[in-house]
């Protein structure tokens, strides 16, 4: 693990759902990361279709980005995300690409880089989803990715926006600001 990290970390994560009721089940999400963090930005919602290896797809995502402050390490926020994600009935054992009612996606951890059996920091396929990084670009379009050596919003561009379509705008959270202090 590398580390260029001050006791407070600015940190992003990727937000997804596309079963049951998707927006509500973001925002729960949401909530439970604002109990160990600050929230600072939250990205507008997007729709984007499921992608699955043999092409039988799924239902929509909507998808999402927010940028957090917080104290916790790497590992401790992953187990809180972990724990948010099963109270919403996320079942880990599923197959990788089924369906979910939610899917929290630590994207990166200011600048550093984790690798461990669990925990793969920035996120190993963020660079190639426009679905993380259309949302991710309006958050955090300057962050230079530790590894890429590239910022978000550069990354973003070249991956394109084809089949991410804006449904709301910043705001439908109602948390940005909020968590501790």
């Amino acid at each position: 693990m590398r580390s260029s990290r001050s006791a407070r970390a600015d940190v992003c994560v990727g937000l997804g759902a596309n079963l049951g009721n998707r927006e509500a089940n973001l925002r729960s999400a949401l909530r439970s990361i604002s109990e160990v963090a600050r929230i600072v930005a939250v990205s507008a919602l997007y729709e984007t279709e499921a992608v699955t290896p043999d092409g039988s797809g799924g239902p929509a995502y909507l998808n999402a980005a927010c940028r957090i402050e917080t104290d916790l390490e790497p590992h401790a926020l992953l187990s809180v995300m972990q724990a948010a994600e099963r109270r919403l009935g996320r079942a880990r054992m599923a197959p990788r690409w089924a369906p979910r009612s939610v899917d929290l996606d630590l994207l990166l951890y200011g600048n550093d880089v984790v690798e461990t059996d669990n925990l793969t920091v920035p996120h190993p396929r963020m660079a190639e989803r426009s679905f993380v990084l259309v949302p991710l670009a309006e958050i955090a379009a300057d962050i230079v990715h530790p590894v890429l050596d590239r910022t978000i919003a550069e990354l973003a561009q070249e991956a394109g926006n084809a089949g991410v379509r804006r449904i709301t705008g910043e705001g439908w959270d109602g948390l940005a600001g909020d968590g501790p202090r």
